[in-house]
């Protein structure tokens, strides 16, 4: 898009470029999305940026309105598989945090240098900023969402120090953090008093577009292995909760279906409810991206739709379910092994040597076994060489991890057949371009073969055999 696309779209404030790029106005200083209600600014004034860090780092705060910061993803990230787009994708699951940027240089093999310089160069920002912007959005949602001590938060969020955090939120939103808690709506607020009970951490999971969340949850009830997942409720009004180990500890998640119409017009999409319950609040960013890939919320629907809704035999699918989505993974490693294993014989492996937990929810008892524990256990056969690379690092599947690398070293590893590496593929990486081994699918479909395989498999025109 050029800029003068851009300002048409921020004229017709049109949702749908929300989280693709944000623009600032230079007389208020502010920045926000493209569908922000606000008076249009005139053109001359409008600056725009490929990222809230960008945006930020120019002196702009963020509008207290349209909350920019509480957009989707760019979808964009999903797609590439270059070292950008892996960066992205690590830093939006806290590895900056936790290893800083010398840790994500490492992952991605590349210097701390090299990755600063693509960064800044293509998104205005580097990663240091771009961990910053994360942290200062999950400091709002702590702020305003819980009863937690100022103090708590701070370090919650990933900050160093409380100055720095004090700085930070300062600089973003114009307001101290007091100034914050106090400016949230009053359903956050009636929130807050039910978090601080014990309830977790209340959050909405925004996507762009439609969103078939029914075909989501279908599919999770038919994959649920017991013990880690259970799917609760009547269809239309479901609850999906699981278990999740994290970096710095546990957690339990429950996300409700959600089924009320979409946005419509320039303001479409929505979000899904979740609550977050952690042993651990210094993982709340990197347990709301890894739910928001399990249900594939930062997908662009909209570039989907038109390339697979042009296809003959998609076409009349695309129609009946817009906006259907190809889920992901909340653990990497755990999908590979229920992709070996199957549903059933994973439900067999937590029972043996899943871990319990310290305290179960209702069914909710275990977590996945770790690929260590699996090694030791099940050291022979298919599953014991998927263990052990994926303990010893000769499989990776984190965020950042080269799809094409892991595939050959799933290949190479016994009994993985091309069946099964595809489906890992697809939702272990999140690759939205797998088309299963041996089928004959157009290069029309391309890159959004996993969406189309998903159509025809929702609508019973696949057969996997």
């Amino acid at each position: 898009m050029d800029e003068d696309t851009r300002y048409e779209a921020v004229r017709s404030r049109d949702g749908r470029f929300d989280g693709v790029f944000f623009f600032a106005v230079e007389t208020t200083g502010i920045y926000c999305r493209p569908s922000c209600p606000a008076v249009t600014p005139k053109r001359h004034n409008v600056r725009f940026f490929p990222t809230a860090a960008a945006a930020q780092g120019s002196g702009f705060r963020a509008c207290r309105r349209c909350r920019p910061d509480a957009v989707p993803g760019s979808a964009e990230w999903n797609v590439r598989a270059d070292a950008v787009g892996r960066a992205m994708r690590l830093i939006a699951d806290g590895v900056v945090d936790r290893e800083g940027v010398a840790g994500l240089a490492a992952r991605l093999g590349y210097s701390a240098r090299q990755v600063q310089r693509q960064l800044t160069a293509e998104l205005g920002a580097g990663p240091v900023a771009l961990a910053r912007a994360q942290r200062a959005h999950t400091a709002r949602v702590l702020l305003q969402t819980t009863e937690l001590p100022v103090t708590e938060i701070a370090f919650a969020s990933g900050f160093a120090s409380v100055r720095q955090f004090n700085d930070t939120v300062r600089e973003v939103y114009a307001a101290t953090p007091t100034e914050l808690r106090a400016a949230a709506p009053r359903s956050r607020a009636a929130s807050r008093g039910r978090a601080a009970a014990g309830a977790g951490i209340p959050l909405r999971l925004a996507y762009r577009g439609p969103y078939q969340a029914a075909a989501a949850f279908d599919q999770l009830a038919a994959e649920a292995v017991t013990g880690v997942e259970e799917v609760s409720g009547a269809p239309g009004g479901r609850t999906y909760r699981r278990t999740l180990r994290l970096p710095y500890g546990t957690g339990i998640v429950a996300v409700e279906e959600r089924t009320g119409a979409p946005g419509t017009g320039t303001h479409p999409g929505g979000w899904l409810d979740a609550r977050l319950h952690l042993t651990d609040l210094r993982d709340l960013t990197t347990a709301v991206q890894r739910l928001r890939r399990l249900f594939d919320l930062d997908a662009d629907p909209y570039a989907v739709d038109e390339r697979l809704g042009a296809d003959p035999r998609l076409g009349p699918l695309v129609a009946a379910r817009p906006g259907l989505r190809s889920p992901g993974a909340v653990d990497p490693p755990e999908a590979a092994v229920r992709a070996l294993v199957g549903t059933e014989g994973a439900r067999e492996l937590v029972l043996r040597y899943g871990k319990v937990l310290d305290a179960p929810c209702g069914s909710l008892t275990h977590l996945f076994p770790e690929p260590a524990v699996l090694a030791e256990a099940e050291p022979d056969g298919p599953l014991g060489a998927l263990a052990a690379a994926l303990a010893d690092g000769t499989l990776r599947l984190d965020p950042g991890a080269d799809r094409d690398a892991a595939q050959e070293a799933l290949l190479a590893l016994p009994g993985m057949d091309p069946a099964t590496v595809a489906a890992v593929r697809a939702r272990a990486l999140g690759d939205p371009d797998v088309a299963p081994p041996g089928a004959e699918v157009p290069d029309g479909w391309r890159p959004w073969r996993s969406y189309a395989v998903r159509h025809l498999r929702v609508a019973g025109e696949w057969n996997d055999r």
